[in-house]
């Protein structure tokens, strides 16, 4: 029996006790009552002991859990600070990249330059040396028309390129 039952108990023994006419008293056995109080009294330290194990094992866990808490608290800060350092490190190697990028860009601009100005410069040359070519064809197209240029050559007479 708990100490719930037990008061049920002394609830029912005033509830059925002989009322005193003409008031709100009842007369009630005092030898029964005071041993249902006696049994009271005997089964409260048990409860009250087991409601302060409880209360006890409730502060543990709200202890424990305040505690775990602050473990997860700090767990997530050091997370945010690995985080906000990877993305540092993120960052700046994002700046390197960039600033690689442009100098390959600045580099290959360069040296399509020169390349340029090298295919150009051979070109101007290769272009000289066509046109000496082709006047030198084409003078010889128009010696072989002129059928005395060809007789004059074999006399010794040397003709001059114009200048």
């Amino acid at each position: 029996m708990d100490v719930y039952e037990k008061i049920d108990e002394i609830a029912d023994v005033v509830e059925s006790a002989r009322a005193v006419p003409m008031s709100a008293s009842c007369m009630v056995n005092r030898g029964q009552l005071l041993d249902l109080l006696d049994d009271l009294r005997d089964m409260l330290p048990e409860d009250v002991k087991r409601a302060e194990l409880l209360l006890r094992d409730r502060d543990a866990v709200i202890d424990e859990g305040r505690q775990e808490a602050v473990r997860i608290v700090d767990r997530a800060r050091t997370e945010r600070e690995r985080l906000v350092t990877d993305s540092d490190v993120v960052r700046e190697a994002r700046d390197e990249a960039a600033r690689l990028l442009a100098e390959a860009d600045t580099d290959i601009r360069d040296r399509r330059n020169e390349l340029d100005e090298y295919c150009d410069t051979k070109l101007a040359s290769f272009e000289v040396t066509l046109q000496k070519t082709l006047s030198a064809v084409s003078r010889g197209r128009d010696r072989l028309r002129d059928p005395h240029g060809f007789d004059r050559l074999r006399d010794g007479e040397v003709e001059r390129e114009p200048t």
